[in-house]
C-alpha cells in the first residue's frame, strides 16, 4: 500500500502509542456504565435478544480508524517523481585521421593493422555520446570520409566502409592528412577540438610539410594525438597485387617515423603513442577517453504528489458515519 510513498513527518507515527491506551480507557468505561439488574426470575417478562448492543462497539472502532487515518495523515505520505535532464557544457570535437595505405594491411595486428584499428575505433566512438566526430582517409593524398557530426550511426557507418582501394593515390602524405582533419575542425565552436592522427609509415607524399599542418593546428587551437601502429621489428606486409585482386605478403621491416609524431604531439599539445599488437591499441584508444573527458551538467527534477488529502477525507467520512449512526440506529443505546 505505501510502496514508493516517503513521509515527510515521521514523528507523529507516535501517536499510534495512544490506540492502545484508547481501547483501554473504551472497556474500562464501558463496563462502569453498564447497568447491572439482578432478578430471582424472568417469568412473566418478554426477554428478547437484540443484536445492536452487541455492534455498539462499532462506533469506537470507527472513531479509532478515523484517529488512524488523521495520524498517517499528518505523517504527511507523499509520492515522488525524478526525471533527470542533461546537458553537455563542454563540447569536444574529434577528426579522425586514418591511415588507408596498403600498408595497412600488414598482419602483425589482427586480422589486419586496418581492421584492428576499425574495431578499436568502433568501441571509442560509441563511448563518446555526447561529441561531434569525423573521419579523414589519406595515403598519398586525402580526403574528408565523414564530417564532423553527432550522428554517431553516420559515422560508425563509414569507418565500416574504410578500407584500401586503388582510387587514393599511394604512399603516406601524413602533412596531407593533418591538414584535412584541421580544415573540418577550424570553423568549429566547440570549447575542445582535438585529432587522432593514425599512421604506419613514414611521411613519403603530399605536398604539405607534417610541420607546417602542426603549425595550422596550434594556430586554431587543436590537439593533436598521434599513434604509430605496427609492431617492433619484421610484419608480414603486402608487396605486389595479383591478378585476381588479392596481395603477395613478405616480411618487411617496420618503419614508422616515431620522431616526426612524437614533434607533432608535443607542438600541438598531444601525445605521441605506439600500438605494437591489439590490446595496445585499446589501451591507447582507453587512454585517449580518459584524458579527453566531455563536461556533462546534470540537472534533477522532482515532483512530488501529496497523499495526505484522500486520508483526512476517509477520515472525515468515518467520523460521519460515526455520528449518522450514534444519533439514528444506535440512538436509544446512548
Amino acid at each position: 500500500m505505501f510502496e514508493g510513498i516517503e513521509f515527510l513527518n515521521k514523528e507523529f507515527f507516535w501517536l499510534f502509542l495512544l490506540l492502545p491506551l484508547a481501547i483501554v480507557w473504551y472497556f474500562f468505561k464501558r463496563k462502569q456504565q453498564t447497568a447491572e439488574l439482578k432478578m430471582s426470575s424472568i417469568k412473566g417478562f418478554k426477554v428478547g435478544n437484540s443484536l445492536l448492543p452487541k455492534l455498539r462497539p462499532i462506533l469506537f472502532v470507527l472513531r479509532l480508524l478515523a484517529l488512524s487515518f488523521l495520524i498517517i495523515a499528518l505523517a504527511r505520505p507523499r509520492t515522488s517523481d525524478e526525471t533527470t535532464k542533461t546537458k553537455t557544457t563542454k563540447g569536444i570535437d574529434i577528426v579522425m585521421a586514418i591511415d588507408v595505405s596498403a600498408s595497412m594491411l600488414a598482419k602483425d595486428l589482427l586480422p589486419n593493422r586496418l581492421e584492428a584499428l576499425k574495431n578499436v575505433a568502433s568501441e571509442f566512438i560509441k563511448g563518446r555520446p555526447n561529441d561531434r566526430i569525423g573521419l579523414v582517409e589519406y595515403a598519398g593524398e586525402s580526403y574528408t570520409k565523414t564530417p564532423i557530426t553527432s550522428d554517431k550511426s553516420i559515422v560508425l557507418r563509414s569507418l565500416r566502409d574504410i578500407k584500401y582501394n586503388t582510387v587514393i593515390e599511394g604512399g603516406t602524405a601524413i602533412g596531407m592528412g593533418l591538414a584535412t582533419s584541421v580544415n573540418r575542425l577550424k570553423d568549429s565552436k566547440a570549447k575542445s577540438k582535438i585529432i587522432i592522427l593514425l599512421t604506419d609509415g613514414v611521411n613519403n607524399s603530399g605536398f604539405i610539410d607534417p610541420k607546417i599542418a602542426s603549425e595550422l593546428a596550434v594556430e586554431y587551437g587543436i590537439k593533436v594525438y598521434t599513434i604509430g601502429l605496427g609492431t617492433n621489428g619484421m610484419a608480414l606486409s603486402p608487396y605486389s597485387i595479383l591478378p585476381n585482386g588479392s596481395f603477395q605478403y613478405r616480411r618487411v621491416k617496420v618503419e614508422i617515423d616515431e620522431e616526426l609524431l612524437n614533434e607533432i604531439a608535443d607542438v600541438t599539445g598531444g601525445t605521441y603513442f605506439r600500438a605494437t599488437d591489439n590490446k595496445k591499441l585499446k589501451e591507447i584508444y582507453n587512454e585517449i577517453n580518459k584524458l579527453e573527458k566531455t563536461e556533462i551538467e546534470e540537472i534533477k527534477y522532482t515532483t512530488y504528489d501529496e497523499k495526505y488529502r484522500p486520508l483526512i477525507l476517509i477520515a472525515l467520512g468515518l467520523l460521519l458515519v460515526e455520528v449518522l449512526l450514534r444519533f439514528t440506529v444506535f440512538r436509544s443505546f446512548v
